[in-house]
């Protein structure tokens, strides 16, 4: 079962990332996407902590977090149309997210200290939480479960991406981004969400590892990046959220 053509909620491991044919000898493997996978962490990394940095010492940094949230998802529709390009938009993709992510964190620092620091170690656990479901198989990533993953992450994008438009005209839907229940629970729910899509990307990847060619290394990274992101930014929300209401 599909769903709009897709088999997993990560644009970087649909069906046709996986079906597009290519004769490299060399072969993906797992070593090889964790080495990437650093290297874009650590680019990321950088920018966010020179905009933190700035912020602190009295920068307006209003436009770094605007412009690296933008570039980023220019990246990310050039990566999803001409896949070739990962490798060279990859590293521009990390280095844009990181200017975005440093100016949410510090922001969030500002009014509670600690607090991106708090989402981080929350995010790492997820992970490895999510990993060891996947590897002792506790969580079964069936057809059934892919669906509802698939689903439930493209209702959440589409109501992002109209509440973004829906801002251009002024218009701010608090049932969302406020600290409503209601708000609380569909940030809970997303990052709910986002963590099942680390087990989706596990599991495409695993089936892929010494089959998939060498190149797609840098697909297999970006579409990690997607999801840590996205679950990161969840958390933040949601224990800002919290603090405000709490």
């Amino acid at each position: 079962m599909s769903v709009f053509g897709m088999r997993t909620s990560n644009p970087a491991f649909s069906s046709y990332f996986w079906r597009k044919k290519s004769y490299s000898r060399q072969k993906m493997s797992l070593g090889g996407i964790i080495f990437k996978s650093f290297l874009m962490l650590g680019l990321v990394a950088v920018t966010a902590s020179y905009t933190w940095k700035i912020f602190f010492e009295g920068t307006d940094i209003k436009w770094h977090t605007t412009i690296g949230g933008f570039v980023a998802i220019v990246a990310s529709l050039f990566i999803s149309f001409k896949h070739n390009s990962a490798k060279w938009l990859l590293p521009i993709y990390a280095l844009a997210k990181g200017f975005f992510l440093g100016g949410i964190s510090a922001y969030a620092h500002k009014r509670f200290p600690g607090l991106p620091l708090q989402a981080i170690a929350v995010t790492i656990t997820t992970f490895f939480v999510m990993l060891f479901l996947f590897k002792t198989r506790l969580i079964v990533v069936t057809r059934q479960f892919r669906a509802i993953v698939i689903t439930a992450s493209i209702t959440i994008f589409t109501i992002y991406i109209i509440t973004w438009i829906l801002s251009f005209f002024r218009i701010h839907l608090g049932f969302i981004y406020g600290t409503s229940n209601f708000a609380i629970a569909f940030n809970f729910v997303a990052a709910i969400v986002a963590s099942f899509s680390l087990l989706l990307d596990f599991y495409y990847i695993e089936r892929q590892i010494g089959k998939a060619p060498k190149t797609r290394e840098w697909l297999a990274t970006w579409g990690f990046l997607i999801t840590l992101i996205w679950l990161y930014v969840e958390v933040l929300r949601l224990m800002k959220k919290l603090a405000i209401r709490f």
